[in-house]
C-alpha cells in the first residue's frame, strides 16, 4: 500500500471518530423531570435539611425505587438526596435501655471449653434470674471473662444496637461476634460484628462502644438471647453496664388515604375487582368500603406489570360493617407485612358481592433529606422514565452529625411550594434511542468506507 493510500485511509478514520465522539456528546445530554416543587428552607443550622413528601409527589413518581426523585439546586445540579422510611430514627432521638447481663469466660461461651460448665436459670417468661459459669478444673479459673450473655427476652421491639461500658483501660481493641438465641441452647451466628476501642495518646482519646445490628431478621432481632464472644480471650476488659437501642417508634402521625374505584370487575359469585393505582405511594395499610351493611371475606393481591404474576398481599380477612341506632361498627383497616408501591391491585371475595367495592389504601409519607450543596433555590424534582438519582451517604451523615450535635439534633424542616411543571408527561414516556442506531449505522457506513479504499488501492496496485 501507498503512502497516498495510508493518508486517504486515517482520513476516514479520523472522520469517522470525529463524528463517532459527537454523536457520544448527544447521547450524554441529561435527562428531563416532569414537575419540580420549588422548597422554602427553615432554619440554617449546617445545611442538611428535610422535606415530608406529599400525594402530589407520590403521583408523578414512576420508579419503584423512588429514584427517579432528586433535589436540584438554582443551577440545575443534582444534590445529595436520600429517602427516609417515615419510622427511620430522623427525627428523633435514640432509644436505649439497659438490660441484664452476665460475664463469662471466653471459653464457656465458645462451648467446647475444658474446665467450665455454664448453668442458668430462667422465669416462666423467659428471663434469665441466674447465670454461672462454673469452675470444673481449677487450672482454668484464671481465665478472663470478656464474654458476655445479655438477657433481652423482656425488649418486645427491635433492636438495631448494642453500646458497651465498662471501666477505664489503659489501650483496647478488641472485636466481639454476636450470636442469638431463643432458648440457650442453639446459637445462631449474626452478620453483625463490633469492636470496642478505648485508645488514648497526646491528650486524645478514640472510643467506640456501640455495635450495630444491620441486616438482621426480625426473628434475630427479637431473640431472647444475644451472646458477645470476643475474638481474642487474653485482653482484660471490665465491662460495667450493656444497653441496648431500640428501633424508631412507629411514626404517631394518622396514615394518608388514597381511594380507588374499581377498573374493572365481576359482582355476584366469586367476585374479583381489578384497580390502578397512579404513583408510587408506600403502601402499608388497606380497608374496603362497601355501601350498606356487609361482612365479606376478602383476599387482596398486588403485581406491578401487567404480565407480572399476582401476589398475595393480604388476607383471606372479613372486612364488615353494621349499622345501628346511635351508631355503627367497621373492621378496622389491615397492615400489610410490608411497604408496597405496586400499581396494579386486585379484590377476590369468596361470597356473593352485590355492589362494586372502593379500595382504600393508606400510607405515612417518607421524608427527604439533602445536603444544601451549590447556589439556592432549591426544588425537588420528580418523575422521569430515564433519571436515575446518584447514590449518596446521607445515613451517614446525618449519623455523624448527630455525634457531633448531640443524639436530638435533626435536619432544618423544607417545605414544598406549588408544583411547576418541567417536561411534562413526555418525562414519563422511555425516550427513542435513535442516536444509538444512529451511531452504528455511521459505524458500519465508515467501516464501509474504510473497505472501500483498501479494495481501490489493492486494485490499483501494479503488478510486480
Amino acid at each position: 500500500m501507498n503512502h497516498l493510500g495510508k493518508r486517504r485511509i486515517g482520513r476516514a478514520l479520523a472522520s469517522l471518530m470525529a463524528m463517532t465522539t459527537t454523536l457520544a456528546v448527544f447521547a450524554a445530554a441529561p435527562a428531563d423531570y416532569a414537575m419540580q416543587w420549588p422548597l422554602a428552607l427553615g432554619r440554617d443550622d449546617g445545611g442538611a435539611y428535610r422535606v415530608v413528601l406529599d400525594e402530589t409527589v407520590y403521583r408523578r413518581l414512576r420508579d419503584p425505587q423512588l429514584r427517579d426523585l432528586v433535589v436540584l439546586n438554582h443551577a440545575g445540579a443534582a444534590v445529595p438526596t436520600a429517602v427516609f422510611a417515615p419510622d427511620q430514627p430522623l427525627a428523633q432521638p435514640p432509644r436505649r435501655i439497659a438490660v441484664p447481663w452476665f460475664a463469662l469466660p471466653t471459653a464457656a461461651a465458645e462451648g467446647g471449653a475444658q474446665g467450665w460448665e455454664l448453668v442458668s436459670q430462667a422465669d416462666s417468661d423467659g428471663r434469665l434470674r441466674h447465670v454461672e459459669a462454673r469452675i470444673t478444673d481449677q487450672s482454668a479459673a484464671t481465665l478472663p471473662r470478656n464474654a458476655l450473655l445479655v438477657d433481652v427476652s423482656h425488649v418486645r421491639e427491635a433492636i438495631v444496637a448494642l453500646e458497651l461500658q465498662w471501666q477505664p483501660v489503659a489501650a483496647l481493641d478488641l472485636g466481639y461476634r454476636v450470636e442469638a438465641s431463643d432458648d440457650l441452647e442453639h446459637w445462631q451466628p449474626l452478620a453483625s460484628r463490633g469492636r470496642m476501642i478505648d485508645l488514648q495518646r497526646e491528650g486524645r482519646r478514640l472510643l467506640h462502644r456501640r455495635i450495630e445490628l444491620y441486616g438482621l431478621l426480625p426473628h434475630y432481632q427479637k431473640a431472647r438471647y444475644l451472646r458477645l464472644t470476643p475474638d481474642r480471650g487474653d485482653q482484660p476488659i471490665a465491662v460495667t453496664g450493656v444497653s441496648v437501642e431500640l428501633a424508631a417508634a412507629r411514626s404517631a402521625a394518622p396514615p394518608a388515604w388514597v381511594e380507588l374505584a374499581a377498573r374493572r370487575g365481576s359482582p355476584g359469585g366469586a367476585a374479583s375487582f381489578e384497580f390502578e393505582l397512579d404513583g408510587r405511594f408506600p403502601v402499608a395499610l388497606v380497608d374496603v368500603a362497601l355501601a350498606g351493611n356487609h361482612a365479606v371475606e376478602w383476599r387482596l393481591e398486588s403485581r406491578d406489570d401487567t404480565d407480572a404474576p399476582w401476589r398475595l398481599r393480604a388476607g383471606p380477612w372479613m372486612a364488615y360493617r353494621v349499622d345501628a341506632t346511635g351508631g355503627g361498627n367497621a373492621s378496622p383497616a389491615r397492615e400489610l407485612d410490608a411497604i408496597v408501591r405496586d400499581r396494579h391491585w386486585r379484590l377476590r371475595a369468596n361470597a356473593d358481592v352485590a355492589d362494586v367495592p372502593t379500595l382504600r389504601l393508606g400510607y405515612r409519607p417518607e421524608a427527604v433529606v439533602f445536603l444544601a450543596q451549590g447556589p439556592a433555590p432549591y426544588a425537588l424534582a420528580a418523575g422521569s422514565a430515564r433519571a436515575q438519582r446518584a447514590d449518596a451517604p446521607i445515613p451517614q451523615l446525618v449519623a455523624e452529625l448527630r455525634r457531633q450535635r448531640g443524639a436530638d439534633w435533626q435536619p432544618s424542616p423544607a417545605y414544598l411550594g406549588a408544583a411547576k411543571p418541567l417536561a411534562g408527561d413526555a418525562a414519563l414516556k422511555p425516550a427513542y434511542d435513535w442516536k444509538s442506531w444512529l451511531l452504528w449505522a455511521v459505524l458500519a457506513l465508515g467501516a464501509l468506507v474504510v473497505a472501500g479504499f483498501a479494495f481501490s488501492l489493492l486494485r490499483s496496485k501494479p503488478a510486480s
